[in-house]
């Protein structure tokens, strides 16, 4: 199958496109350079902490689908691509003035992040504005390119476009905002309530995942970040929907590293992949058809 692989992320085609459906990976990216982790204080596994270690992976049955997968190789920590590239906070980057309030560079998590998952602090100084400039335009633009090229040219083709943004979880995550007395989650979707993905598309997505015995919520604790809000537009006929896959069930979170179950949870997503691509397919026939 066509493969196209840059310093910012490998894109699997199929043969032939025969869904209306595009599985993207933003966060799983793991090429940390030497430099990059000569300038933090973290070690390799800290640092690879917020990273959606193995998406890419669980998801790469797509192109055999009939669908492409776009897989970041540039890691969150570096730049997150699941962010708006004027996210900039000014307590990690010199030079840049203070905006309005935004929860997520408050955080730590703006674009170019000041810290990973438990608060760890990425650098010991600022980074400075020539810098995080050099990023965005090395980095987060070509992603961004190539995803909305990706959907347009999936709308144009087939009348529809189905972004499926492919993420996951931490477990304490999900323990941390479980009902009393209710299972928990293991996939969150997050289509913002409704403003990315219309209603049948989400159910469809829902339904793959339900049939292959998994718990799924929407919108609670995850409800879509930047790449939803940027790219759903249901009314011009591009639906987003964010997935977020409790990280236990195919990997040991401390190590970094794939459990014992991460072949049948693969086969599993799979699985998950060619139901969707094949519901989709069948209700969003080709637009010269």
């Amino acid at each position: 199958m066509p493969e196209t692989q840059t310093e910012v992320y490998s894109l699997h085609r199929p043969v032939i496109q025969r869904a209306p459906v595009i599985f993207a990976s933003p966060h799983s990216g793991a090429e940390y350079s030497a430099a990059f982790l000569a300038g933090t204080a973290l070690d390799r596994r800290a640092i690879r902490s917020s990273e959606d270690a193995f998406v890419d992976r669980l998801y790469d049955a797509a192109p055999g689908c009939g669908a492409p997968l776009l897989a970041a190789r540039v890691p969150r920590a570096f730049v997150d691509l699941n962010r708006a590239a004027d996210e900039l906070d000014p307590a990690v980057i010199d030079g840049i003035g203070r905006s309005a309030h935004n929860p997520r560079i408050s955080s730590g998590l703006g674009v170019i992040p000041r810290v990973v998952a438990g608060g760890r602090t990425i650098y010991s100084g600022k980074l400075s504005a020539a810098e995080a400039e050099r990023r965005l335009r090395r980095y987060w633009h070509p992603y961004h390119d190539t995803l909305r090229g990706l959907i347009e040219d999936t709308r144009d083709r087939f009348g529809e476009a189905v972004l499926i943004d492919c993420h996951s979880m931490p477990h304490e995550a999900i323990e941390s905002h479980a009902r009393p007395g209710q299972p928990r989650p293991e996939v969150v979707l997050g289509d913002r309530f409704g403003a990315a993905a219309g209603r049948e598309v989400v159910d469809r997505i829902e339904a793959a995942f339900v049939a292959a015995g998994l718990r799924v919520a929407r919108n609670a604790p995850f409800a879509g970040a930047y790449i939803t809000q940027a790219y759903g537009r249901p009314s011009r006929r591009v639906h987003v929907v964010q997935v977020e896959i409790d990280r236990a069930l195919y990997m040991d979170e401390q190590r970094v590293e794939p459990s014992a179950a991460f072949p049948a949870f693969r086969r599993l997503v799979g699985g998950v992949v060619a139901d969707i691509c094949g519901a989709l397919r069948q209700e969003m026939p080709l637009a010269a058809e």
